[in-house]
């Protein structure tokens, strides 16, 4: 893909597209660009309590940034991302006097090592599409090569390796060779299946049409499934803190363009065996400033409130862009 992208950009005088070289064990700091998005345009759905608060288009001269899959905030402002070109971005957010996203700061990228702490030459083995945190070590999911292996240090990207794939429910030769795992989070404190790791695949279905999940560890490992909707996929998710589960839909179409929704799951209906499904809290076509929406996070405040974080996948496409979109989501009653 990155290749096609520059060939193309070489074509528009875009400028170089020879990537940087990124030595084993080191991270590159790279410069990223903002422009800020003030309105989300169109006619989006909204569910009461659901807030856009502004967002930023991103680019870079680098042509390593771009295809963003997943990003987990360390804290506040603090983030860790994967490219499914297979590398890491780190990196902080900006915000301006009113507190809205204003730009990106201290932005490394490394590669995906392998085992041996080699950088891989085939995209096919590096397809990272999902992260979650659990204190100083990441979970990455892979597709094309199916499989969710451990990394650390996080401390130093540029040196973290991978553990052996872990352990699912089910064979992960049934999965659709592009609709792996868009999925990892590790479950809240007060959940059902508190501290387990629950994986949820893209376009993988069983033999009556619903999505493959799995929990991971606890008393409550297993598979379960989710109920797909409207011809969206479902792309990442995030546990909200009172337990419920966010997810994180794309859908598009030559007819009807790109299309962004979020689907809350109730957090008590995660459990084997179950088949999940949920309320829709937002829903965009291409008339709004979205993408090709593929990766979210929360991050909750002190007033019980969550800020939503929602990146895209620019699939190092001229024809796309990189956006960073922030939500706020008011407590529950």
């Amino acid at each position: 893909m990155l290749a096609s992208a520059c060939a193309l950009s070489v074509l528009v005088a875009l400028g170089s597209c020879t990537p940087a070289t990124i030595l084993p064990g080191e991270t590159l700091p790279i410069a990223v660009e903002s422009d800020v998005i003030t309105d989300l345009g169109g006619s989006p759905t909204l569910s009461p309590g659901l807030t856009f608060l502004g967002g930023i288009e991103l680019s870079s001269p680098e042509p390593l940034f771009g295809a963003f899959s997943s990003i987990r905030f360390r804290d506040a402002q603090s983030f860790i991302g994967v490219f499914d070109t297979g590398y890491w971005i780190e990196g902080r957010i900006q915000r301006d006097a009113g507190g809205r996203l204003a730009g990106l700061e201290a932005v490394r990228l490394a590669p995906l090592l392998d085992a041996s702490g080699r950088e891989s030459p085939s995209k096919y083995l590096v397809d990272a599409e999902s992260l979650a945190l659990d204190g100083e070590r990441a979970f990455v999911g892979f597709e094309q090569r199916h499989r969710v292996v451990t990394y650390a240090p996080l401390a130093d990207l540029g040196k973290a390796l991978p553990s052996a794939p872990i352990a699912f429910p089910f064979d992960l030769d049934i999965l659709h060779s592009n609709g792996g795992f868009e999925s990892l989070v590790i479950a809240p404190k007060g959940s059902p299946v508190e501290g387990a790791l629950v994986a949820i695949t893209e376009k993988s279905f069983d033999e009556n049409g619903n999505i493959y999940a799995a929990i991971v560890g606890g008393p409550l490992a297993g598979e379960f499934r989710v109920r797909p909707r409207d011809d969206f996929e479902i792309t990442d998710a995030a546990f909200l803190p009172g337990g419920d589960l966010l997810l994180l839909e794309r859908r598009f179409s030559i007819a009807t363009g790109v299309g962004m929704r979020l689907r809350r799951v109730g957090g008590a209906s995660i459990r084997p065996d179950a088949l999940v499904d949920g309320e829709i809290l937002f829903e965009a076509n291409y008339r709004s400033q979205i993408d090709n929406m593929e990766g979210l996070d929360a991050i909750p405040e002190a007033d019980g409130s969550v800020r939503l974080i929602i990146v895209s996948d620019d699939n190092h496409s001229i024809l796309q862009r990189t956006l960073m979109l922030e939500f706020r989501l008011a407590p529950q009653n």
